[in-house]
């Protein structure tokens, strides 16, 4: 399993580095989110494989209704009041611009939030102080956020890095043959002709230069807090990693080039199946042999969706002949909207458990790589409606690989959505992918064995 094999890898790294049988490690994502939940994974994963783990956290910053139990430390920092509030201000307009308008300009403003918060961080000498005097002997760093480069060249420590999803603005030195490998932001799959060459040649030049334009939000961080003479640069940072790790699949990736520091690791928040609680139980079994959908977006969407969205999506769940278990919460339902029969809304879902179960015909979902590996471990269709950053490629591998299709945002309707609905429910192609009744392997988890 994944979590084993990075486990097992540290371990065997700093055994050779460092000559330790148990490292102090600091764990580190300022993204949030479900960034935060996989590196709240791979800081249990190291606990448990004997290391001493510590990870930095603003609970304050997390949008993230997290309930699993850690045995690891956790640092925790803060903003003042005022600063909070600022904060606080501006992340509710960021990410209604996220969810609603998604472009390179919403992305340059994200990071440039980013930016402020790491420059937050970075002022903050007790913090910074107290992380020194841990002397820790590596650093495992959640790449979203480039603010963790400077921070582990602040301490003047080692670290490996962690890709947590397809989706980078970093360039971590992999080569990438436009001939086949698709570039940032071209939405394009590896079976390119001419012309979708030229595309990925003019989206590379083009997605250069915003990558400089994002490194350029942490230009006034940098000469902030490093001395003239001793500043970084933050390009170049991504290279000193010890060790890559790409929280991805083999089997859902294209193919391209790989270097011998990069260890992919996919499926790292897999967990065992428990059973549902009985009143979704309940709710499933009302609608029989027909099954169910589950519909989860995300932390992020599920909290902005737009009136207009859920009211297209209700009335396209209420053309099904199955049920609908929906992420959505009931503070945010429209009061003029009538939820349809065969929809229960829930603020939170136990999603691994829901795929696990026998009885699920499809998986609607933003697209999330931690999301999509859920899927695919337990042989689930998808329908996807990306919204932003990683989601738009990641639904590009799921249509290639014939595991699930992609509905635009912007094109959303109760119609045409409810035939798209119907058409991967009841596709002989995409049926093979869902578990038998009997709980069985399913035929995606045994393509990905092979």
């Amino acid at each position: 399993m994944a979590e084993h094999r990075i486990g097992i890898l540290v371990s065997l790294f700093l055994l050779d580095v460092l000559l330790l049988d148990a490292a102090k490690i600091l764990t580190l994502s300022t993204a949030g989110g479900s960034h935060f939940m996989v590196m709240s994974r791979v800081s249990q994963i190291l606990q448990d494989h004997g290391h001493n783990v510590t990870n930095l956290l603003n609970e304050k910053l997390i949008i993230l209704d997290f309930k699993e139990k850690i045995s690891y430390e956790v640092i925790n920092w803060h903003l003042s009041e005022d600063e909070l509030k600022e904060t606080d201000n501006r992340r509710q307009l960021l990410c209604e611009d996220i969810v609603h308008r998604s472009n390179h300009h919403t992305n340059i403003k994200m990071f440039e939030y980013f930016a402020d918060l790491c420059s937050h961080l970075l002022s903050r000498n007790d913090i910074m102080d107290s992380l020194r005097n841990k002397k820790f002997d590596l650093l495992f760093l959640d790449v979203t956020d480039p603010c963790v480069f400077l921070i582990a060249e602040k301490l003047g420590k080692q670290f490996v890095a962690f890709l947590p999803s397809l989706f980078s603005i970093i360039d971590y030195g992999l080569p990438n043959p436009l001939s086949f490998v698709p570039g940032f932001g071209s939405i394009l799959n590896d079976q390119m002709d001419f012309w979708a060459r030229v595309k990925n040649f003019l989206m590379f030049l083009d997605s250069s230069m915003k990558k400089r334009e994002i490194f350029s939000q942490y230009d006034s961080t940098i000469q902030q807090h490093f001395a003239e003479g001793f500043r970084p640069v933050l390009s170049d940072l991504p290279r000193k990693a010890e060790l890559w790790f790409v929280s991805s699949d083999f089997a859902l990736d294209f193919p391209h080039p790989v270097l011998p520091n990069t260890i992919y690791v996919g499926g790292l928040m897999d967990k065992p199946v428990r059973p549902i609680p009985q009143d979704l139980e309940d709710f499933i079994i009302k609608f029989g042999d027909s099954g169910f959908v589950l519909v989860a977006l995300g932390s992020l969407a599920t909290q902005y969706q737009t009136k207009e969205l859920i009211k297209e999506m209700n009335s396209a769940f209420a053309r099904l002949s199955q049920g609908v278990l929906w992420a959505c919460k009931d503070a945010l339902w429209p009061q003029d909207v009538r939820m349809a029969p065969n929809v229960k809304i829930m603020d939170w879902l136990p999603q691994t458990d829901l795929l696990a179960h026998p009885r699920i015909r499809l998986f609607v979902t933003h697209g999330g790589t931690n999301s999509l590996m859920e899927a695919i471990q337990h042989g689930v269709p998808m329908v996807g409606i990306p919204f932003f950053l990683d989601q738009p490629k990641n639904m590009v591998l799921v249509e290639a690989k014939k595991i699930g299709v992609s509905v635009q945002l912007e094109t959303l309707k109760a119609e045409t959505f409810a035939l798209t609905l119907k058409e991967v429910i009841e596709d002989k192609s995409f049926r093979g992918l869902v578990h038998d009744h009997h709980g069985g392997d399913c035929v995606c988890s045994m393509k990905m064995e092979q």
